[in-house]
């Protein structure tokens, strides 16, 4: 008989049960309990820990597009490799702590999240934890090629780390706070949402480029007749400089990503005015 997926000792669906019960803390503006979730994350899916280890071969296997079959299959049988070198019982303990943790600090309905990817998520659970027959293993493991050999347009459809409605709400709080958001502005929520697993590092590396444009373009409006004869707007823009400068020696926080998304509302006014 098959055996029945146990999605509390999925270590793929545990993080996607807290990442988007963080964002409801964050649309609530529930910051006892975001930082509450917070420390799970972090002390739970930090890179050197035995979930955040095994949280990015999942990752490899979920977010690989467009690969040729032979390739795919290799990329597996690799990803099968890391995870057998993995120590089970400590990544089983640590999903006992977050079970628990879950029990004390959520409600029980976190448990029913919707997670659109969890048929791709408990076919790569059933991979690497071995509790299959070998036929099961096999139709596992080709479902799991397949999906690393589809274009990237049809795996969006299939497989996203935040439920749709729960990121909408999101962009829907922020969209009454700074009108309709464009692109560069939902990038910049999409990788604050996801910052809690790594510790902000793909926020940090996005803020880096990010703010390197938004400072050339304010840098020119200086240059700009309108601002430089007017002596009250080149402080303006001298301000919107310094805090731009300031970026760099803090760690991103809400209040500097509510501040990023206002510089990117006034780049988009100087360019659309220029």
């Amino acid at each position: 008989m098959r055996k029945k997926h146990n999605k509390k000792r999925n270590t793929a669906f545990l993080y996607d049960v807290l990442v988007k019960e963080l964002t409801k803390t964050i649309i609530d503006k529930d910051f006892k309990q975001k930082n509450v979730i917070s420390t799970i994350i972090k002390e739970h899916f930090g890179g050197a820990t035995a979930l955040g280890k095994e949280l990015l071969l999942y990752k490899t296997l979920l977010e690989t597009t467009d690969l040729e079959p032979r390739l795919a299959e290799k990329l597996l049988n690799e990803t099968k490799i890391a995870r057998s070198q993995l120590d089970s019982k400590d990544i089983f303990d640590s999903q006992t702590a977050v079970i628990n943790k879950i029990n004390k600090t959520l409600s029980k309905e976190s448990w029913n999240t919707f997670v659109p990817n969890f048929k791709s998520l408990a076919s790569i659970s059933a991979i690497f934890n071995g509790s299959s027959t070998i036929k099961q293993r096999v139709l596992y493991e080709d479902a799991v090629v397949n999906t690393m050999s589809n274009s990237a347009e049809t795996k969006e459809n299939h497989m996203k780390p935040i439920d749709n409605i729960v990121y909408r709400s999101f962009v829907k709080n922020y969209n009454e706070q700074y009108a309709t958001l464009m692109k560069e502005q939902k990038e910049l929520l999409s990788k604050y949402i996801a910052s809690f697993a790594d510790n902000g590092l793909q926020l940090k590396v996005y803020l880096n480029e990010e703010i390197g444009r938004l400072r050339e373009v304010v840098e020119e409006s200086l240059t700009f007749e309108e601002v430089f004869v007017d002596e009250q707007m080149v402080l303006k823009t001298k301000e919107v400089l310094d805090i731009l400068e300031g970026f760099k020696e803090s760690d991103p926080s809400e209040e500097t990503i509510s501040q990023v998304l206002k510089i990117q509302e006034l780049v988009r006014e100087i360019q659309s005015n220029d």
